[in-house]
């Protein structure tokens, strides 16, 4: 077994190099279920590299050969509200793309991937697809394009003018892998890659990623990557812990200092303590933590 670099470092670091876009390549080829190409890799307000950056989660934009933008995004810790986080950037990612007076037709299909290590929603399954369809209420009927919009479009179905999402559960995966899919799922869970592997781009990946093959700079980032990581995740159930033997009124508010101090936003402070968000900003704003 070698020992690979985590995919959400790799992707942060490593795949953003021209050199090594057959990889990510490889990955979205597998899951899109035809060849990606990619033209670049876009800069968004997201990618931020810096060690005093958060750790928990990233944000890569790949812009493929067809002109479709794919948002590839990895989180570990549990959010209630990451449905709502992937429609506001695919949402603020179409609206973007179009400048005072240009046409609607313009607008570049957004495809957004989630790569989950939480439980997110009620599925038992760890790959789902979403798509918009319009469905007629009386004949059941599905809305499909005219032969002017296919040409406007260059496309062949409503759905793909849409934002379309992926959200994969990685924890669901049962280490089995049946296809090519599921050896990168493999990879995504255990970051190993079997010599047996046989999807587009992987062994390239196990061959890159491999941690033997860091400088002791990229080396010394990933050890703190690391740290990080396992700090950001027991960060707020131990300042939750701490705060039981206070009275609540103090409690709260000794919980959402430690969470402030620690660099969490008002709104990952307001899903876990179930504080209001008005109070929070409030605390913040004055400093009335301890």
């Amino acid at each position: 077994m070698s020992t690979l670099v985590r995919f959400d470092w790799a992707i942060k670091r490593l795949l953003r190099n021209k050199a090594n876009f057959n990889i990510l390549e490889g990955f979205l080829s597998e899951l899109l279920k035809e060849d990606i190409v990619i033209q670049e890799i876009l800069e968004s307000e997201s990618n931020r590299t810096t060690r005093i950056d958060k750790q928990n989660q990233i944000d890569i934009l790949v812009k493929n050969s067809k002109g479709e933008l794919i948002i590839i995004e990895v989180q570990q810790n549990d959010e209630s509200d990451y449905f709502q986080r992937m429609v506001y950037a695919s949402s603020k990612l179409v609206t973007e793309q179009l400048d005072a007076g240009d046409k609607y037709e313009n607008i570049k299909h957004v495809i957004s991937i989630n790569i989950l290590y939480f439980d997110l929603g009620k599925g038992e399954d760890y790959i789902y697809k979403g798509k918009t369809t319009f469905e007629g209420l009386h004949t059941g009927s599905v809305l499909e394009l005219s032969e002017k919009q296919k040409d406007i479009y260059f496309k062949d179905n409503v759905h793909e003018v849409f934002p379309e999402y992926y959200i994969i559960k990685v924890d669901n995966f049962n280490n089995i892998a049946k296809d090519c899919l599921d050896e990168w799922i493999y990879f995504l869970k255990n970051s190993d890659i079997k010599e047996d592997f046989s999807a587009k781009g992987i062994q390239k990946a196990k061959e890159e990623l491999n941690l033997m093959r860091l400088t002791k700079s990229e080396l010394s980032d990933y050890e703190y990557f690391l740290h990080c990581s396992r700090v950001s995740r027991s960060e707020i159930s131990t300042a939750l812990d701490k705060g039981y033997d206070k009275g609540e009124d103090a409690k709260s508010k000794f919980v959402i200092g430690k969470l402030i101090v620690r660099g969490f936003s008002d709104e990952e402070i307001a899903d876990v303590t179930g504080n209001d968000l008005r109070q929070i900003r409030y605390l913040r704003k004055n400093s009335e933590i301890e």
